[in-house]
């Protein structure tokens, strides 16, 4: 890393960009609003003002750093990551794990982030060295590392899945289902009974794509029912993994449930049956289930919404009773109405995959069939920067 003559102003704004950017690409990467496309051109500005940092040497991470000493936040902590790790630097990236271990499991998840926009092949000489490391944050970020660019690590993984740490635990169980590793059933089924219940859900998915569905989903049961922050993930796994007439009859009995009937509305959509718009219709014009109305509209059709008039921004155009709502996107009850009476739905608009769909779409093909591997849905779509 050199020092090269460079306009102070450019490279800290280069450093505050890439970590707003970052940000930006983490709310929406597993969203319902952006697709492939619309995150290829976030990733675009996103490259451009690391490689500007890259770009500027020694001042580049200077100024990265400087930005984390004044705003020790997740943005700010990818940014120092991304840099240290493709410049390959021991000593930068020591510092950049320190700083992920001042910030707890954000700090883990921001350098995970860094680890997946690293090459592979600077990753190499990584890898083995984390996953043999005391500290366990670092054994993480080996199974981030393989997790981000599908590698299977072979015997080594069965250790890890029976780590002293949870994190470690939990992220090698997931690897294994994602890579169908049958062979760490046991594990995963240990994991049911892990310590914490987002423990315990990560290795129910991973029963799941291991084709241990039924012991994996009394505890999805237990969890939709026990544990409110989990519910909507709980939830995903039990539909996507039960037939749709006894998914159906599943939902309808959480949507009687006052306190899981938020989340069981905007789980409908899961389903794929078009014939309850009427009835999503009417809880749209609900305060109270709007928000999740919402959401199960666009998992129901691959419709880019943003193209129609069907959603506002502003909550206090659908009345006095929802001014309230600080969610930035609303569906507006009549107005879906009309376009569901007037061509039931999908017509006439091109295809939308949103980035959650694309995810969803991915478990369900490696759900389906017994040898094939959870698919990586987050790859994105790059253009020219003129189009």
């Amino acid at each position: 890393m050199d020092r090269v003559a460079t306009i102070a102003a450019i490279v800290d704004q280069h450093a505050e960009d890439a970590a707003f950017l970052w940000l930006r690409r983490r709310r929406e990467i597993d969203g319902p609003i952006l697709d492939e496309t619309d995150i290829g051109r976030i990733d675009q500005r996103l490259d451009a003002n690391i490689e500007g940092l890259m770009a500027a040497g020694k001042a580049g991470w200077e100024a990265a750093q400087a930005r984390f000493t004044d705003y020790a936040e997740p943005g700010e902590l990818f940014a120092l990551g991304t840099l240290a790790l493709r410049w390959g630097d021991a000593d930068l990236i020591e510092v950049a794990v320190a700083a992920a271990e001042s910030l707890g499991e954000a700090g883990l998840s921001s350098l995970s982030a860094a680890v997946a926009r690293t090459p592979r092949e600077k990753l190499r000489p990584l890898v083995a060295q984390w996953l043999d490391a005391r500290d366990a944050l670092q054994r993480c970020l080996g199974l981030s590392a393989l997790w981000h660019h599908r590698v299977d690590p072979g015997p080594r993984l069965h250790d890890l899945a029976v780590d002293s740490d949870a994190r470690v635990r939990s992220r090698a169980i997931r690897l294994a289902g994602a890579l169908k590793r049958c062979d760490l059933v046991p594990a995963a089924l240990a994991g049911l009974d892990g310590e914490t219940s987002k423990e315990r859900l990560t290795a129910a998915l991973a029963c799941c794509l291991l084709g241990e569905t039924r012991s994996a989903l009394l505890v999805v049961d237990k969890i939709v029912l026990t544990e409110p922050g989990l519910a909507e993930a709980a939830i995903e796994i039990r539909l996507l993994t039960t037939a749709t007439k006894a998914g159906k009859d599943w939902l309808q009995k959480h949507l009687e449930q006052p306190a899981l009937r938020g989340v069981a509305t905007a789980s409908v959509g899961l389903l794929g049956d078009p014939a309850v718009m009427p009835w999503l219709i009417e809880k749209m014009r609900e305060p109270n289930l709007v928000v999740a109305a919402g959401a199960a509209l666009r998992d129901l059709f691959e419709v880019d919404f943003g193209d129609t008039d069907l959603f506002v921004v502003d909550p206090a155009l659908l009345g006095k009773d929802f001014a309230h709502l600080d969610d930035t996107s609303l569906p507006v009850a009549d107005r879906v109405e009309a376009w569901w009476d007037e061509g039931r739905g999908a017509r006439n608009h091109r295809p939308f995959r949103s980035m959650r769909l694309l995810r969803l779409n991915a478990l369900r093909a490696a759900l389906a069939t017994s040898d094939a591997r959870l698919a990586d849905w987050r790859v994105t779509r790059r253009f020219p920067a003129w189009m």
